[in-house]
């Protein structure tokens, strides 16, 4: 615990909040669409996205049910990183990277890209991640 009695977010409440921003943004809703869905402030949507307010029960269903998903969506590619068992469907896994509507946008996009498409993108992505580390 910290000084100030609060502890870093916990890995379920930064995956939660990963997976409803990225459904968010997906769907191409704003955090202030989210919050008037949900009765609360686009900052209080903030919080839950970066886990740092844990999301409650009534209003994680509130959220799938906008988001027009099922509440154990939010918890899909959880137990990759804490040795669970995990549900079947796919996940990306971001790390510790926050979602971003461009990070969500490319991986939404790129499946509409021929294959040579895709590998043009992704060498460039790749290099461009070389290019920082070198830098």
């Amino acid at each position: 615990m910290s000084l100030t009695g609060r502890t870093a977010p916990l890995p379920v409440d930064l995956h939660v909040g990963r997976r409803v921003a990225e459904r968010r943004v997906s769907l191409g809703h704003t955090q202030s669409d989210l919050g008037k869905a949900l009765g609360i402030t686009f900052q209080q949507v903030q919080k839950y996205e970066r886990g740092t307010n844990r999301i409650s029960a009534s209003k994680l269903w509130m959220t799938a049910s906008f988001l027009g998903v099922g509440v154990e969506y939010f918890f899909s590619g959880l137990g990759q990183g804490l040795g669970l068992a995990e549900p079947d469907g796919p996940s990306f896994d971001y790390g510790e990277q926050p979602v971003t509507r461009q990070s969500v946008e490319i991986a939404r996009l790129s499946p509409r890209l021929n294959a040579d498409q895709q590998k043009l993108v992704l060498a460039l992505i790749r290099q461009m991640k070389t290019d920082e580390a070198a830098a």
